[in-house]
């Protein structure tokens, strides 16, 4: 699938907040009956999908307040803007995650050894009444998570809870009909796995964006030939490129220009901003320009010298 850097302008911001609002709502209520439905039935499986609906209310929270606080604009404190809050607020969801997946997995082993007795009845209607709050989430996040890392990690957050919710409703049908206590402690690590997998092959993005590595959908090498291209460009050197938020790559670099670039240096300029805007969607450039035979001696990429080894 292509990358639709516009994708995320579909849904205004008014509504967006209104769905997760109510998302909020709905997983609040669901966490109360799962919790009371897990501690009247013995059920583990109901608490643990409890505790994953929680920590989706948790990150409901963060990524409604991280939303809000990303439309503000840029000010002396924060001279890039805001938007990367959204960044934050989905690693920590993806580290929420992770941390509940381990604690489920080890509880789910400790009632391997010793199987409780479970209510079946109890898990079956407040298993069945999660995964109608958990489809409507998913079905209120799924149009927004397209162009955006926090929701996106809203949305699979939700679907992941939908799943358990599967798990847990066929768990108690189990042991209403076959009393076979192994299934709770086995649903429950089922689902701990899911979460950790899928936390695991997220969480990377976020990790990226804020460690400023390069954009994934920009081939570095591809950008240095386009822009070695461009006619009175010599040599480059202090390539940085950064992801400043989700849908905006950064380019800064210092240019060398021949003897001829040199006297027309704004043309040059205003050549190189136009094909690494037209090709790899980079509207945001510093470019420091400098004379063939007195540029500074440094990397092809960072800002360390070369030779310096």
């Amino acid at each position: 699938m292509p990358h639709d850097h516009h994708g995320h302008a579909h849904l205004d911001p008014a509504s967006g907040d209104r769905r997760v609002a109510v998302a909020i709502w709905a997983n609040a209520l669901l966490t109360v009956a799962q919790v009371v439905g897990g501690l009247l039935s013995g059920s583990l499986a109901l608490i643990a999908d409890a505790l994953h609906n929680l920590s989706d209310m948790a990150s409901l929270v963060i990524a409604f307040a991280a939303r809000k606080i990303a439309r503000r604009p840029a000010d002396r404190r924060m001279t890039f803007g805001y938007g990367r809050i959204e960044i934050v607020a989905a690693l920590i969801n993806y580290t929420t995650l992770i941390v509940v997946g381990l604690y489920l997995v080890y509880e789910g082993g400790m009632r391997l050894i010793d199987p409780p007795e479970v209510g079946g009845w109890t898990v079956v209607i407040v298993g069945g009444i999660a995964l109608a709050v958990d489809a409507l989430t998913a079905a209120l996040t799924w149009s927004m998570q397209k162009g955006s890392a926090n929701i996106r990690a809203l949305f699979l957050h939700n679907l992941s809870d939908a799943l358990a919710s599967v798990a847990v409703v066929v768990g108690g049908a189990l042991i209403l009909l076959y009393d076979w206590r192994l299934v709770d402690p086995l649903v429950t690590i089922g689902i701990a796995l899911y979460i950790l997998w899928m936390a695991a092959s997220e969480i990377g993005g976020p990790i990226r964006t804020l460690m400023l590595g390069s954009p994934p959908d920009v081939d570095a090498d591809a950008l240095i030939a386009t822009v070695l291209g461009v006619e009175g460009v010599a040599e480059l050197h202090h390539v940085h490129l950064w992801q400043m938020q989700e849908h905006e790559a950064g380019l800064d670099t210092h240019v060398v220009l021949d003897a001829a670039g040199w006297t027309r240096l704004e043309e040059v300029k205003a050549e190189i901003k136009r094909v690494i805007a037209e090709r790899f969607g980079i509207e945001h450039s510093t470019l420091e320009f400098e004379r063939a035979g007195a540029q500074c001696d440094a990397e092809l990429f960072g800002h360390g010298h070369a030779h310096s080894h």
